[in-house]
């Protein structure tokens, strides 16, 4: 199947994959009430462990015996979970869920010139270059033209989302040179492991132990966080890579936003400033043009 073939199947599972990460900023806004950020992601990846830990005993998947392929997890398990899940995480306690969720569409565009640059057979294109500037424009009306002359800490917020969205960048460009060898299944499971090995000391030195005695409906957002977010959204995302291959996934990022904002907005009171509605216009109208698929076909 080539890469841009989209089956009824795959359809589906890429608007539920959507949904599930558009949940994910809803989840992590409820959580916020009664834990820490840095607590919010080592209990995302925590809870997950086992399960894809399970996966992968049942598919009866080895495990790798070479320590670099483990420290190669290790840079993963940064670059794609602690440090990703914690700035979005902190990001949230000051901006809203829908708001995050559209800064955090810009890693397409981010990917797709880190990795023009540090891959060889990703050339850095002028589709590229012009989604990257859309993105970029897109991210400025975003934020709006206050972030030149006055201090708001919303802004240091956004900031870190979009520091999120690179870190993600990053590291598909890690796992495309160092764990490329490795099966799909080992390798979510390879870097929660080892985001799990790095939140751990974090947590225990910025937010001391984290509590057991929390709200029901704290824990039902933490495992939600857990076993539907991280788990189940790895696993969608590595099959559906599989169907359709990694650009035609990238387009997930177009549709994370709406099901944050219309979830936001139906569970959380949230309501989205037309600048930020504008800006994820713009930022998706990059991912478009640096997808280019859409140029072709017109030709």
């Amino acid at each position: 199947m080539t890469s841009h073939t989209i089956t009824p199947a795959s359809s589906i599972m890429l608007i539920l994959l959507a949904a599930i990460w558009g949940g994910s900023f809803v989840f992590a806004e409820v959580a916020l009430r009664e834990v820490p950020p840095l607590t919010i992601a080592l209990h995302r990846l925590l809870w997950a462990l086992p399960i894809l830990a399970l996966v992968v005993r049942l598919r009866r998947i080895p495990l790798p015996r070479n320590p670099r392929i483990w420290g190669a997890y290790l840079v993963m398990g940064g670059l794609n979970n602690a440090l990703p899940f914690s700035l979005i995480v902190w990001g949230q306690t000051r901006i809203e869920a829908g708001l995050a969720s559209i800064l955090i569409g810009t890693t397409a565009v981010f990917g797709a010139v880190a990795a023009g640059i540090l891959l060889r057979d990703e050339p850095l294109t002028a589709p590229k270059i012009a989604g990257a500037a859309l993105g970029l424009a897109g991210v400025a009306i975003v934020m709006g033209p206050s972030v030149l002359h006055a201090w708001d800490p919303r802004d240091m917020a956004q900031l870190a989302i979009i520091g999120a969205a690179f870190c993600y960048a990053l590291a598909g460009c890690w796992a495309r040179i160092y764990l490329s060898g490795q099966t799909l299944q080992m390798n979510a499971l390879g870097m929660v492991a080892g985001g799990t090995l790095i939140m751990v000391p974090v947590v225990l030195m910025v937010d001391g132990v984290p509590r057991v005695d929390l709200a029901p409906g704290t824990w039902a957002a933490l495992l939600a966080l857990a076993v539907l977010s991280t788990s189940l959204a790895y696993l969608l995302y590595f099959a559906i890579l599989a169907r359709v291959g990694s650009a035609t996934l990238m387009l997930v990022t177009l549709l994370i936003p709406p099901f944050a904002v219309s979830l936001g907005a139906a569970f959380l009171g949230e309501v989205l400033s037309a600048s930020a509605l504008i800006g994820f216009g713009v930022i998706a109208l990059g991912i478009i043009v640096t997808d280019g698929r859409a140029l072709r076909w017109r030709r």
